[in-house]
């Protein structure tokens, strides 16, 4: 039987483990699609829409609030309809959210160059909430006992997660108890990043675009991974 800690060392590293990472990545961009050429959208940060849907009506922005309020309901939809998928279609296997969520950044492209015809810099909200559903979607990627296991874009989570594993490092841990969560946030900041220096290169319509191609990459590597690696969940 091998020890605890050397399973725990090679979970670090193992095919799930570079998928969460590409899918977290992924994430990063697609928020970072969303609010660079938008007036400030959320679709990866929920705790933040919250706020905005409550506290923008203490400051005037009734716009604000209802924007953060159909991002949130888009985002928990998304949630929805995938684990839905997933418990009928997709059992275990890692293709189907990706799918979803590139379907959903299509639309969104589409809705945009339709509305706008590349017309103007800034993507208005409805193909943002297109976004923010396949986000959601995209969190539904890893189910471990009915529950999703690596929530890509809740990074806060994966930051109090980190920081108690340092703690449990510190008090005579292993570096298992930190570094896959260190890994999967600094996945995230590295997409975000890519995200951040594309949309200085392009503009909004071809952004959602450049992002749909990148998922679309994305869930060809996950049907790779599918079909080398067997499903994540049995």
């Amino acid at each position: 039987m091998p020890k605890l800690d050397d399973v725990r060392r090679k979970e670090l590293v193992d095919a799930n483990a570079r998928l969460s990472w590409v899918l977290a990545a992924l994430a990063g961009l697609i928020g970072a699609a969303a609010f660079t050429h938008t007036a400030g959208y959320f679709v990866t940060f929920m705790t933040g829409n919250t706020e905005r849907a409550i506290l923008g009506h203490f400051h005037d922005e009734p716009d604000v609030a209802v924007a953060a309020a159909t991002l949130l309901v888009s985002f928990l939809s998304g949630v929805v309809v995938a684990s839905w998928c997933r418990r009928r279609y997709w059992s275990g296997h890692p293709h189907g959210p990706t799918l979803l969520t590139t379907v959903c950044l299509a639309l969104a492209s589409a809705v945009d160059i339709l509305m706008f015809r590349t017309t103007t810099e800034r993507i208005d909200l409805a193909p943002i909430l297109f976004v923010a559903f396949g986000v959601g979607a995209l969190n539904t990627s890893f189910v471990r006992n009915g529950e999703v296991s690596v929530p890509l874009s809740y990074v806060t989570g994966t930051l109090v997660k980190l920081g108690q594993g340092i703690e449990r490092h510190l008090s005579g841990g292993d570096y298992a108890d930190w570094l896959g969560y260190f890994l999967l946030f600094t996945s995230f900041a590295l997409g975000a990043l890519f995200g951040g220096l594309l949309s200085l290169l392009v503009a909004g319509w071809a952004m959602l675009i450049t992002a749909t191609v990148v998922c679309l990459i994305v869930t060809g590597y996950t049907y790779l991974h599918l079909d080398r690696h067997g499903p994540l969940e049995r």
